[in-house]
């Protein structure tokens, strides 16, 4: 009888062992430590958030300032800058205003019934003669003007494709001695030819054809060089030749005045004031851009530490911490409800309750751990039953053997019964019955412990049957029943002899044992169907079976005991009157046997007219699952 587990005293938890406890704890630590780890990269932070939002705010207005510089550069006025203003304004989602002196050439927010007021100092001045290298380092060229700016320096169209037939010519070259490149047009339809990384590819296959002015370039070169010789000649120096590349040369000995050669400094500026007064006619005017927010102030940063957002980040901290907790508690209960269910079951299995079962709920670990134990429980109270059964079954079917021997044994012994060659033989049948008991029980521990040996070979399955009908055949006329084998003689299965031997014999001696005088055992084989439940492994193997069928004209089986007839020790006989002899382990081992040869067993039977045992055997044996 199990003890009553359910109020023993060990099973109250100590409250400093409590898993809830424990979960709680860990779950306040946490959320402290995350939270004060959170505040002090917030601390530390928000200095380095305020910068990178500045900056952004600095690549928005450098997005605007470079939009607008490119017009400036490809215009001579700002007559349709709107529709670009306005879209810059969509995109970086601020109002830009851009002014000429007193007079507002585009807004990308204007609103009606409030002239725009300019603060006192502009974002940045639009000039693309003069660029802030601050905002547009990049595009800052010689002198700070920027490179898009072409003005009389645009090759025609003729002039343009001349050049960039050169261009692909020096690619080609290139190509032919294991170098890449490609040809870069640039503002004025100028084209070079650049490496992979963007730099110029120097003299090779002739690419400094391409570095000579067009004559049209030569033109305004050549009205360059007048406006930097009239600079020079004013402060008292001798001229010099600007090149396509913004450079310059000193004229020629036989060219020069009788003025003083030109310091750098001096030719620099000279021919930086040249250049913009030969391309300010080609470009917009100057402009002041004013960049604010949509409302017109000036966008400010939310991250600061002021008391207000440290009081926020306090009261936001408690309130992390209070779900925190609560959460985990209201988890830690539900968890920790099944996990003592689960323990109260398992001691009451320990105390010898095979029965104990705990509820299931839900569809997480937790339940399916629940129903795990609930199926190991049946199935330990089902090994339960079966061993008390087979312990039962086993001693009784060894019993009956040894008291038979014994009780002879001790008749000789009391001078009842003399030695005779008649006791003899009626010991060694009891011996042999013992021996026959022990046999299949040692097979079916093999096949339950995976040891079961095969030892496979082609096998004519008529020759098997024959064999197994002639060891059985005495017994069958001795007992009045007629044995028939019907097999084809070309069907072959690869199968261990000794083994299916094994088989079809316990079949035969159990329907010739089961079969009255004057009826028949039918013992046949054919091709089957690919064997069943193995469809999809190794089809090609299974999918022309063998089909042995042993069939009796016997009494039969009821229909409540058919699904019972491979278990072992099962006789439809519960009287255990041995009248038809068998230890009723036979079909047991029947079915391992075609089991480990990857088959399938199946019983038929109709009460009074008799039973049916079907083999169905791949003709190659599968590997097992």
């Amino acid at each position: 009888m199990s003890r009553d587990v359910s109020a023993r005293p060990d099973l109250a938890v100590p409250l400093g062992r409590s898993l809830l406890l424990r979960l709680l704890a860990v779950a306040v630590l946490v959320s402290v430590c995350s939270i004060a780890a959170t505040a002090w990269v917030v601390v530390r932070t928000t200095a380095v958030a305020i910068r990178q939002e500045q900056g952004k705010a600095l690549a928005d207005d450098t997005k605007t300032y470079d939009a607008l510089v490119g017009y400036a550069a490809q215009h001579r006025n700002w007559d349709g800058v709107g529709p670009t203003v306005a879209e810059l304004g969509r995109a970086t989602g601020h109002r830009i205003v851009l002014r000429e002196g007193n007079r507002t050439l585009a807004d990308s927010a204007p609103l009606p019934g409030h002239p725009y007021v300019p603060p006192p100092r502009p974002t940045a001045v639009v000039d693309p003669l003069s660029v802030d290298p601050q905002l547009l380092p990049a595009a800052a060229g010689e002198g700070g003007i920027d490179p898009r700016v072409v003005g009389p320096y645009r090759l025609s169209d003729a002039e343009s494709a001349r050049l960039r037939e050169t261009a692909q010519g020096v690619v080609e070259c290139l190509r032919t001695t294991g170098a890449a490149a490609h040809v870069v047009v640039g503002a004025g339809g100028r084209p070079t030819v650049r490496t992979p990384d963007g730099q110029p590819v120097g003299t090779r296959c002739e690419a400094a054809a391409l570095n000579g002015p067009m004559p049209s370039e030569q033109k305004a070169l050549d009205a360059l060089d007048g406006l930097v010789d009239s600079c020079l000649a004013r402060r008292g120096l001798s001229g010099v030749n600007v090149l396509l590349d913004g450079s310059w040369q000193a004229l020629p000995a036989r060219s020069r005045t009788s003025a003083a050669p030109a310091p750098h400094k001096d030719v620099r500026d000279c021919v930086e004031s040249g250049r913009v007064e030969q391309l300010r006619p080609y470009v917009a005017p100057a402009a002041q851009l004013y960049v604010s927010s949509p409302g017109g102030r000036t966008a400010s940063t939310f991250l600061d530490l002021s008391a207000r957002n440290k009081l926020r980040i306090a009261w936001g901290a408690a309130l992390v911490l209070l779900v925190t907790v609560t959460v985990t508690a209201l988890a830690g209960v539900r968890l920790v409800r099944p996990l003592r269910r689960l323990t109260l079951a398992a001691q009451r299995m320990e105390a010898g309750d095979s029965s104990a079962r705990v509820e299931v709920t839900g569809r997480d670990e937790i339940a399916r751990l629940s129903a795990a134990f609930n199926a190991m429980s049946l199935r330990r109270e089902q090994l339960e039953s079966a061993r008390k059964a087979m312990v039962s079954d086993v001693a009784h079917e060894l019993r009956t053997p040894l008291s038979n021997i014994r009780g002879w044994l001790e008749a000789v012994e009391d001078g009842l019964v003399p030695p005779d060659e008649k006791l003899v033989a009626s010991v060694l049948e009891e011996a042999m019955l013992l021996h026959h008991v022990i046999d299949d029980l040692r097979d079916l521990a093999a096949a339950d412990a995976g040891e079961l040996r095969l030892t496979t070979e082609p096998l004519k399955v008529a020759d098997i049957l024959a064999q197994a009908a002639q060891g059985h055949r005495p017994r069958a006329e001795a007992a009045g029943v007629r044995l028939v084998v019907s097999a084809d003689p070309e069907l072959t299965v690869t199968a261990d002899p000794v083994r299916l031997r094994q088989a079809v014999g316990n079949l035969l001696s159990n329907a010739v044992r089961h079969t009255p005088s004057g009826g028949s055992v039918l013992l046949k084989a054919a091709g089957d169907l690919p064997v069943p439940g193995r469809a999809g492994r190794a089809a090609a193997a299974a999918a022309a079976g063998v089909r042995i069928e042993v069939s009796d004209t016997g009494s039969g089986i009821a229909p409540e005991d058919l699904p019972h007839v491979f278990d072992r020790f099962w006789r439809a006989e519960k009287s255990r009157s041995r009248q038809t002899g068998g230890s009723g382990l036979g079909l047991s081992i029947v079915r391992k046997l075609i089991e480990a040869h990857g088959g399938t067993v199946e019983a038929r039977s109709t009460p009074g007219a008799g039973s049916a045992f079907v083999l169905r055997l791949p003709r190659r044996p599968l590997p097992p699952w």
